[in-house]
């Protein structure tokens, strides 16, 4: 049979994997994280029909000649290009900006991953859309080792941020130096035992001739505010009445009446309200008594040869023998890209040249049906030669 023939089939069957791969890409136009792959074609075996020559002083020397054999798939490549952010305002929805991949656990194996679609189930772990679980470091009262291996990141529902007891307080606003002698102003705060119990801790001004009088009843605490042309004279007044309250802020201009107890450093125990994210991976839990602290860290990985890993299905990959092993450390770290809150990486295939690597396969996959048609012809004449 003619070698053109079976040629020409394998041209039809390697531009057949330019259009599935081509077709693949287009279909995942819009899957987050997805990267796209790339056909790179070979010459298959030549087969010698002349014998190279070796000149001498009579003859030049003489060429090898070889008829190629057809063409085959040399590779498919991924493409692991940056692809464009797509704001979401999802707090769970991560993108890395830069080189890295996120560690995802589904069934006893690692992946990793670049779509970072992630959410909470009921029992607190992270997980992405299809169940696999998010790959990070826990924290211990609010500090991350990340000297330590991996496992599931879970963000503890039941947390409880501590009681602050109240140590100091701030005074600020204005005393109305136009008030009458004898005038009174009461302004209460509450306050916090070390157990975060609150109590009232309540401060009276009273108008003197020469400025004011200010007293906390329940332990006695008192002191004298005195102003020139408005300002505090003497460095300014502070309190203490088991809390260190400081008056040095307040003023003592005409008319206005705005003094108030602005701050106090205590708070009751608080329990876990919403997180955030962090360009770090870090998951901060903000508590209703106000407090904030870090809950855990999202891990990162990177590897020699990204190209190497096998894709898992999922938007995901898994290690391969020529991938090189997991690199795992930090978002912003060097190597490792950083993470932006509330946006997704989409593909990063290129339409336009998906499309024009459609017409480039279909026509090369026509060619190589030419050259069968025509090989068929040749063999037809053939079998014809005797009648």
């Amino acid at each position: 049979m003619l070698r053109s023939l079976y040629s020409g089939i394998s041209g039809l069957r390697s531009h057949q994997t330019m259009l599935d791969v081509t077709g693949n890409n287009i279909a995942n136009v819009n899957t987050a994280g997805y990267k796209a792959s790339s056909v790179l074609f070979q010459d298959s075996l030549s087969q010698l029909v002349g014998n190279p020559g070796i000149p001498d002083d009579q003859v030049g020397g003489r060429n090898p000649a070889q008829v190629g054999l057809g063409v085959q798939v040399a590779g498919i490549r991924t493409n692991f290009a940056q692809g464009s952010a797509q704001a979401t305002g999802r707090g769970g929805d991560l993108m890395i900006s830069g080189d890295g991949f996120f560690a995802v656990r589904a069934g006893g194996e690692t992946l990793y991953t670049r779509a970072g679609g992630f959410s909470f189930d009921p029992t607190g772990k992270m997980v992405t859309a299809d169940g696999a679980i998010v790959q990070g470091w826990a924290a211990q009262n609010g500090v991350v080792n990340t000297g330590q291996a991996v496992g599931n990141i879970v963000l503890p529902l039941d947390a409880v941020a501590p009681a602050r007891e109240t140590t100091t307080a701030t005074v600020t606003g204005n005393l109305p130096a136009t008030a009458a002698v004898g005038d009174e102003i009461v302004r209460d705060v509450t306050v916090y035992d070390p157990q975060g119990a609150p109590s009232t801790l309540s401060l009276t001004f009273t108008r003197t001739a020469t400025g004011w009088n200010v007293i906390e009843p329940s332990s006695g605490a008192n002191g004298t505010l005195e102003f020139d042309e408005g300002t505090q004279t003497g460095g300014g007044l502070v309190l203490n009445a088991g809390v260190s309250i400081d008056l040095t802020a307040v003023t003592g201009y005409a008319t206005l009446s705005t003094v108030a107890v602005t701050g106090q450093n205590g708070a009751a125990a608080g329990t876990l309200k919403s997180y955030s994210i962090t360009g770090d991976g870090s998951i901060v839990g903000t508590f209703s008594n106000g407090a904030t602290e870090t809950l855990g860290k999202i891990a990162m990985a990177t590897f020699a040869n990204p190209e190497g890993l096998e894709k898992a299905g999922g938007s995901s990959y898994r290690v391969s023998v020529n991938s090189g092993a997991a690199q795992m450390g930090e978002a912003g770290q060097a190597g490792f890209g950083n993470l932006v809150s509330g946006t997704l990486e989409m593909s990063n295939v290129d339409l336009s040249q998906e499309f024009t690597n459609l017409i480039v396969a279909q026509r090369g996959f026509q060619a190589n049906a030419r050259i069968i048609t025509t090989s068929d012809e040749v063999l037809q004449e053939l079998t014809q030669l005797k009648r």
